[in-house]
């Protein structure tokens, strides 16, 4: 049985413990406010452009000359998953869902005999996938959303991958990352930015095929000028970076709503476990105050 000292420091160290994921809680929810926010207003821009972009392709009458970023290379043969983790831990399964569905679409897409490249965002995302998967990993990308989602590492990424699939150094491109839906509950998301995705494909069911969500597009006519090849060239790599700052944006606000519960739970488990101790120390401080007092009638009966 612990002594009393070991008890009273035990309590003092949950106590300090609790103050920290206590202070985590409120640093978290505070961040998660500002993120819920931006993700919420970036989220109907990107589904615009989506509808825009498709609008516009289905009033193409020729797609022979259409840009590389919608008519792809004419095969999927290599395939780079952008996994989008944290840089930080203490966020319960926000990493672990990711990764678990990344690692799955590694098994089904080597099944079908295609090469995958892995390009990570976040440092916890790269140091687990690295254990299985190292020479699959092309890059990690460090303190991205550390303090928040911006656009400019968003623009340096999508142009970045824009680069490499000109270079033909994969065909296809998907993105990973958890969708935000609540401050407790988020949606891990795959979603392929390159090339632009034919708006009648939709998301695969259990055989891992994956697509575009929820392809419902309008098929109205439009006039266009300048002429449709033009507007493609400007929006199709306007589009990337806008669907890899929507990521991000979900991505953050994810992981706050994320960390902030789970730190939620710690603290509770923390008040749950300093009651445990203190009555465990309660009852062994008088265990030993009635053995002394036992002793001491025992010693005066003795005389």
């Amino acid at each position: 049985m612990p002594s009393l000292k070991d008890l009273r420091n035990r309590i003092n160290s949950v106590k300090s413990t609790q103050k920290i994921t206590s202070a985590m809680k409120m640093v978290a929810a505070s961040k998660l406010k500002k993120a819920e926010i931006a993700a919420a207003e970036g989220r109907p821009y990107a589904e615009r452009m989506e509808r825009m972009l498709a609008d516009l392709i289905a009033t193409m009458p020729n797609r022979t000359v259409a840009p590389m970023l919608l008519a792809g290379t004419g095969k999927e043969d290599a395939v780079m998953l952008v996994v989008v983790g944290s840089d930080r831990g203490l966020c319960g399964g926000y990493n672990n869902n990711v990764l678990r569905e990344a690692r799955r679409q590694i098994v089904e897409l080597t099944r079908q005999g295609r090469s995958v490249k892995l390009l990570c965002v976040g440092r916890k995302a790269s140091d687990s996938l690295r254990r299985d998967h190292r020479d699959r990993i092309v890059d990690t990308l460090e303190n991205v959303t550390r303090d928040g989602a911006d656009y400019a590492p968003a623009r340096d990424l999508a142009r970045r991958l824009r680069t490499m699939f000109g270079d033909g150094e994969f065909d296809v491109c998907y993105l990973i990352y958890n969708r935000f839906k609540s401050a407790v509950a988020y949606e891990v998301t795959v979603k392929q930015i390159i090339p632009f995705p034919e708006p009648q494909v939709a998301v695969g069911g259990e055989g891992g095929r994956i697509g575009i969500e929820d392809a419902r597009f309008s098929s109205a006519t439009y006039d266009l000028e300048p002429s449709e090849d033009q507007l493609l060239g400007a929006l199709l790599p306007a589009n990337v970076a806008v669907q890899v700052f929507g990521s991000l944006l979900e991505s953050y606000a994810s992981e706050q709503g994320a960390r902030m519960t789970a730190m939620d739970n710690a603290t509770r488990n923390a008040g749950e476990m300093i009651e445990k101790l203190t009555l465990t120390y309660n009852r062994t401080r008088q265990a030993a105050i009635t053995t002394e007092l036992v002793e001491i009638i025992s010693g005066a009966e003795a005389l």
